[in-house]
């Protein structure tokens, strides 16, 4: 395959039969050929795009010493700010041109689970950045709702398989920032080739040269979405899950040309986490003498530390 395919999730929830088997049918194909689809139709809005990027960038562009304060020690990073160059791809020494913020979730009727995640950051020098984030992160949220959904039924199950692992689940919404690149990089890349950890990511940002996924013949294909369009992607629970039927595609972010090394990248991914306690042991559908079981059993939340010691940001 040499171009991501586009859908519409407008089909999935129209209330229109045909339009919504069409839905599920090129999603689930996508999916499994590899792993990645442009998609139209989200809960979106333009303005909140507009004003997410306006405070991203009223954020990345505060002093060093303002956002080093945001850096909080001993969570693994998994909220507020993450300095330049910290996170690396698995099996990889050279840290990642880039810094980024994490929102978490917002927790709903579960003090247990209020306990369990760290909090918001909350930053006091930009009066919008905090509510900002929360709208975004709540449209990602339920736009990633319906996408599974629709995954469920391709993978014949119920169509709200998902729904209570999702809720209150440990999802992410990182806005980044790739600086300018003001010397020749060592081996380092703004992101290594990497597959990500969750269910899905809902990737805004995607709209010029950089992403590039690997196919399955090995070739590295540009992905680029309209302006209207999200990226999404499998990522290694959803394909431990459904025993590699749904593909975790590797993907990266290069360097730009070097004419534009003196522009900065934003791009903004929500990484669809369910609840820790999810097991990811591989569906018996999916599972047969042909497509053997490939993965040990496991819950979302002990992978989850794995991975993120693999990444760096917490240790052993």
């Amino acid at each position: 395959m040499s171009a991501i395919p586009s859908v519409n999730l407008e089909d999935f929830i129209s209330g229109d039969k045909k339009r919504k088997e069409k839905f599920i049918k090129e999603i689930g194909s996508a999916f499994e050929d590899i792993g990645f689809v442009a998609l139209s139709g989200h809960f979106l809005s333009e303005k909140l795009v507009e004003d997410l990027y306006t405070e991203i960038k009223n954020f990345f562009n505060l002093p060093q010493e303002v956002k080093d304060k945001y850096e909080i020690p001993d969570i693994g990073g998994q909220r507020g700010y993450t300095s330049f160059g910290k996170e690396h791809a698995k099996g990889r020494k050279e840290g990642d041109l880039k810094e980024f913020w994490h929102f978490g979730q917002y927790v709903e009727n579960n003090p247990k689970l209020e306990k369990a995640y760290p909090p918001n950051v909350m930053v006091e020098e930009l009066d919008h950045f905090d509510e900002t984030g929360k709208k975004t992160y709540k449209m990602l949220e339920k736009t990633a709702k319906y996408v599974l959904r629709a995954l469920a039924l391709h993978l014949d199950l119920d169509e709200t398989y998902f729904d209570e692992y999702i809720k209150n689940g440990n999802s992410i919404l990182r806005p980044i920032h790739y600086p300018p690149i003001k010397e020749e990089p060592k081996n380092a890349v703004r992101a290594a080739a990497h597959g990500d950890i969750n269910l899905i990511t809902l990737l805004m940002g995607a709209h010029g040269k950089g992403l590039q996924v690997k196919n399955h013949e090995g070739e590295w294909v540009d992905a680029i979405a309209k302006p209207d369009q999200l990226m999404i992607n499998v990522g290694d629970m959803l394909s431990r899950l459904t025993n590699n039927k749904l593909k975790s595609t590797i993907h990266q972010v290069v360097n730009p040309p070097k004419e534009l090394w003196g522009t900065s990248r934003y791009s903004v991914p929500f990484f669809m986490h369910p609840i820790s306690e999810m097991p990811l042991n591989c569906l018996e559908n999916c599972v047969d003498d042909e497509h053997p079981k490939q993965f040990e059993d496991i819950t979302a939340g002990d992978f989850l530390h794995e991975r993120l010691i693999d990444l760096g940001l917490i240790k052993k």
